[in-house]
């Protein structure tokens, strides 16, 4: 069996056997097992890389898009303020961020996601945690982070977006900053929001206020140092210790 078809087999199809309704008891006793262990080997490798920001947008972008360039500089920003680059650790826009960091000496955080195809690695990760599964994956990016830029993406991109602001909304975590960079891509998606879904009553006008547009890293990341400082008291003292007892 070549080894793609193992992936395949490995990832996709163990998952989708999951998602398949009821299973043996024994069987969801093991794979419920296999989930917690799952997030016990993201919290131990993430549990001292913050401050972190994390940055979403799709995995399919090379070097020469305009939306590449802007994620490098994003993350560049983001590394010289003091923040740990956080992404899903693919390429595209993860790479882009990532790279941005480290052409500055950031530090970088990839939390990849096992797929038969698209999604390996970058060469730009100082942390690489794998992960099977794409929710306990979504709780790593969210859990380490204190704000969130969405770059252009696809649906799992707009699925990380919508999640996060359905948490901020819900106060489920706090009102961390999400912003959305690129105008021309995002502007469409604010104007359905305001057009159908507030007149609809599905959201309220103040939800719009959850999601802040603009071109500019520097604005985003501006905004991200003020308001990580002065409303949730983020400061640049020393780092938590390590502890052998926890075999840190």
């Amino acid at each position: 069996m070549a080894s793609g078809e193992r992936t395949e087999r490995r990832g996709a199809n163990g998952e989708r056997r999951f998602l398949q309704g009821p299973q043996p008891r024994g069987i969801e006793l093991w794979r419920a097992t296999q989930i917690f262990l799952e997030f016990i080997n993201g919290f131990r490798k993430l549990h001292f890389v913050g401050p972190c920001v994390t940055v979403f947008g799709s995995a399919r972008f090379d070097e020469g898009h305009r939306y590449y360039q802007l994620g490098r500089e994003t993350g560049r920003l983001l590394a010289e303020a003091g923040f740990t680059v956080m992404t899903g650790g693919g390429p595209g826009i993860m790479e882009a961020a990532a790279r941005g960091a480290k052409d500055v000496g950031g530090r970088t955080v990839g939390c990849n996601i096992d797929l038969p195809e698209e999604q390996g690695t970058n060469d730009y990760l100082d942390v690489t945690v794998e992960f099977q599964r794409f929710y306990v994956r979504k709780v790593m990016l969210l859990k380490y982070s204190y704000a969130f830029v969405v770059l252009p993406g696809g649906f799992g991109t707009f699925d990380e977006v919508f999640e996060t602001a359905t948490l901020v909304q819900t106060a489920k975590i706090a009102d961390f900053p999400i912003i959305l960079l690129g105008t021309d891509f995002w502007q469409p998606l604010i104007d359905l929001l305001r057009t159908k879904l507030i007149p609809a009553g599905t959201i309220d006008e103040g939800d719009l206020d959850l999601l802040r547009l603009t071109d500019s890293p520097e604005d985003a990341v501006a905004d991200i140092r003020e308001i990580t400082t002065e409303k949730f008291g983020l400061t640049y003292g020393p780092k938590a210790k390590k502890r052998w007892l926890f075999w840190e």
